[in-house]
């Protein structure tokens, strides 16, 4: 935040307070008005909420308007920002805080520096992106070099939203960007990871869709009937039911039941719990919410709750954490 607001000014970003005086940023190139609450900002209160949840360990990423908007050389110094403040969080709270590495994706070369140089600090964990960036969708084969090396030390790719489906107008309504566009924005970053051949190129990605895969896993079926009947997605291997598993999701829905239903669809090794702090649409109790799935059995519990987010994220035990990854 300081670096914004000493930085923004000189590429149009206008600073100011909300009528709860909580910091604000809008303008220069920001998608809408950014409203940064004292408790997405300030560690001692990410801390201080993990025992009313249940939580034991969060792992920080940073939340909208990541740093797309901002001109290369700002971005990638807001990235480098924000990896290095988590590095610190996680020196100082080495059992409680992990950190998702924030690239500048509107430079993919810049962005595989960056990525190539947090990804050795210990205890970041994964790789954080949007699903589009700017306008150009996941599959684009400038971002392929990025696959490749989250491939290679089975680095967790983590996807979010920003400017749900192109920040469309439409949308601007009733929170649309948030209950509509953001769940949607999920199916066109999947779409365009199965359909662009992202998937098949590097089997050994591992992806983890935020709001449980928000529309995705509900048009599988409208997805394969395209696949068998539609030339533009005749290159496609496999239907993309085939792909429900190549993914991981969190349990971010809001409806214990339509968690059940996908747990028994794609397999409860397939999610891992999800927060969404501070926002809204997050949920504050998380652990409670899965224990609200009906017929949630206890390894099913044991799975979503820890198991699947340990291995996912291979996190290590704390007296571990001072161990770099290493691409040996």
């Amino acid at each position: 935040m300081d670096l914004l607001e000493h930085e923004g000014p000189k590429h149009g970003v206008v600073l100011g307070q909300s009528k709860h005086g909580y910091r604000t940023a809008e303008g220069g190139g920001l998608p809408f008005r950014q409203t940064f609450a004292p408790d997405m900002i300030d560690l001692g209160s990410v801390i201080e909420s993990m025992a009313p949840a249940r939580l034991d360990m969060r792992i920080l990423s940073l939340t909208n308007p990541m740093v797309f908007w901002a001109p290369e050389g700002l971005g990638l110094e807001l990235a480098r920002t924000f990896n290095d403040a988590c590095a610190e969080a996680i020196r100082k709270h080495p059992a409680q805080i992990r950190g998702a590495i924030t690239l500048p994706l509107q430079s993919p070369a810049v962005a595989l520096k960056e990525l190539e140089r947090a990804a050795d600090i210990p205890g970041m964990c994964c790789a954080y992106a949007a699903m589009h960036v700017n306008g150009i969708n996941l599959d684009d084969k400038s971002f392929w070099p990025l696959y490749e090396f989250c491939e290679q030390p089975k680095l967790p790719l983590c996807l979010h939203p920003v400017a749900p489906c192109g920040g469309t107008d439409r949308l601007a309504d009733y929170h649309m960007r948030n209950v509509v566009g953001n769940p949607h924005e999920a199916a066109i970053g999947a779409a365009c990871l199965i359909f662009g051949g992202v998937l098949d190129a590097f089997p050994d990605l591992k992806i983890l869709m935020p709001h449980a895969g928000g529309s995705f896993p509900w048009l599988v079926g409208r997805w394969d009937n395209g696949i068998k009947r539609r030339p533009e997605l005749a290159h496609v291997k496999k239907l993309a039911s085939a792909y429900l598993r190549r993914f991981h999701y969190d349990t971010i829905s809001h409806d214990a039941e339509m968690i059940r239903f996908l747990i028994d669809r794609i397999g409860a090794d397939r999610f891992v719990l999800g927060t969404d702090y501070n926002m809204d649409a997050g949920v504050e109790l998380p652990v409670d919410f899965i224990e609200e799935i009906p017929h949630i059995s206890d390894e099913e519990l044991r799975r979503i709750a820890r198991d699947n987010v340990m291995s996912l994220f291979d996190l290590s035990l704390p007296e571990d954490v001072v161990q770099s990854r290493s691409l040996a």
